[in-house]
């Protein structure tokens, strides 16, 4: 098994969910890390994966808003730091794969499965072997404990329950 390591220059961890009943929020994670393992990437159902992001690194463009989503009525960061996902099963989907995997948020741990695009393979102008892939999912937040909302005067909730979950990664044979 060969370990690998995530290039941060050239991969994100994103989300976004609606806003107001009509439009969107997205936000990013800018530190995580990731436990990597495969015999060949080229061949994902022989990997292992662990990823851990720290919650403090919340990006939504908005200071106030990303300090709600870190205070007690969203994330609890003083709590639960981080957001982990460990890979359990790894099957391929025609030419793509199913990622699924026990996610941690909130101190609650539920099952959730990746749809995961492989972008292939590639030598770097340092004659370093690169990976690309891209993960989506989603997940409903109350089932974590992230039940925050206000209810508008229109009708609807401020915030929707279900959270587009994407990655992209591009990663490297750890040196």
């Amino acid at each position: 098994m060969t370990k690998f390591a995530i290039d941060p220059a050239h991969s994100a961890i994103g989300f976004e969910v609606k806003h107001m009943m009509v439009s969107k929020v997205k936000g990013q994670f800018n530190s995580y890390s990731a436990d990597i393992e495969a015999a060949d990437l080229t061949d994902l159902t022989t990997a292992s994966i662990a990823i851990n992001i720290d919650v403090a690194s919340i990006d939504t463009r908005n200071e106030d808003r990303d300090n709600h989503l870190r205070s007690a009525d969203f994330f609890d960061i003083e709590n639960n730091p981080t957001i982990e996902f460990s890979s359990t099963n790894i099957t391929r989907d025609g030419a793509d794969y199913k990622v699924t995997g026990d996610l941690t948020i909130k101190g609650v741990t539920k099952p959730i499965t990746f749809d995961v695009e492989y972008g292939g393979k590639g030598t770097n102008p340092w004659g370093i072997e690169v990976y690309g892939f891209e993960a989506e999912a989603k997940v409903n937040r109350e089932e974590f404990g992230l039940t925050w909302n206000a209810t508008l005067e229109t009708g609807g909730v401020m915030v929707g329950k279900d959270i587009k979950i994407k990655v992209e990664l591009e990663v490297n044979p750890a040196a």
